[in-house]
């Protein structure tokens, strides 16, 4: 961890892993620390479009457009036409715009503590790139889609100084989120362990243990690392990083 910037905490697992709630809970904890902030670093796909469809006039037409080009890079043929790639690489900026932000709290001071973090090892598993390697297409979808790749080689070149990864099983991410698609839970569970994160400090979790026992976890692996970085715990929250 660089010593002019305060950590870097990234909360990462599979859809039904429970990092929304585990994020949730940390940041105020992450506060005893000193002042910290929570950012999410995922595409959002579906807030987007459900967000897009309340605008008025073109607005359900726009939404509808963004759920299904998103569809249809998810069957990940390589070739991949102009409005499919535009809706890729207009994630891609709004990604890259939030990443900065992030980038812009630890310069202020904040400690950051982020749900999900851009990854580029493993193209076409969640949260890293979209567009097929072997990507086919006119010359600009494949400028579009080495453009996606530089972006999140360096995105993922800022790595955390810490991942608390949430590792779920099928059936409870299947029971938690009834909703999804039992394949799409399956192969982001799979990659999961493979995650490395440019060698970040990486703390596993069982996410299959009930919610109390997840969050005491996390909060002893923060504790750990806060420490060892030359925090201490502060009831009030005020700053007691010893530089």
């Amino acid at each position: 961890m660089s010593a002019k910037l305060p950590p870097l905490i990234a909360v990462i697992g599979s859809d039904g892993s429970g990092k929304s709630t585990v994020c949730e809970h940390l940041i105020a904890y992450v506060k005893h620390y000193g002042p910290a902030v929570q950012v999410h670093l995922g595409k959002q796909a579906g807030n987007v479009g459900r967000a897009a469809a309340k605008l008025p006039l073109l607005g359900r037409s726009v939404g509808k457009a963004i759920e299904s080009n998103t569809k249809k890079v998810k069957t990940k043929k390589s070739r991949i036409g102009l409005l499919p790639s535009a809706v890729i690489i207009a994630f891609v900026g709004r990604r890259l715009l939030r990443f900065r932000r992030m980038l812009a709290y630890r310069r202020q001071g904040l400690i950051v503590l982020t749900d999900r973090f851009p990854q580029a090892q493993i193209p076409g598993a969640y949260d890293g790139t979209v567009f097929p390697v072997d990507v086919e297409g006119s010359r600009f979808v494949r400028w579009l889609a080495a453009r996606e790749r530089a972006a999140f080689q360096w995105m993922a070149g800022q790595k955390p100084d810490l991942v608390l990864k949430l590792n779920v099983s099928l059936d409870v991410a299947c029971a938690r989120k009834p909703d999804h698609r039992k394949a799409a839970l399956e192969k982001k569970i799979a990659v999961t362990p493979l995650l490395t994160f440019e060698g970040a400090d990486i703390v596993d979790l069982d996410a299959d243990r009930p919610i109390e026992e997840v969050l005491s976890a996390a909060e002893k692996a923060i504790a750990e690392f806060m420490a060892a970085q030359g925090y201490r715990y502060s009831a009030d929250g005020a700053s007691t990083a010893a530089h």
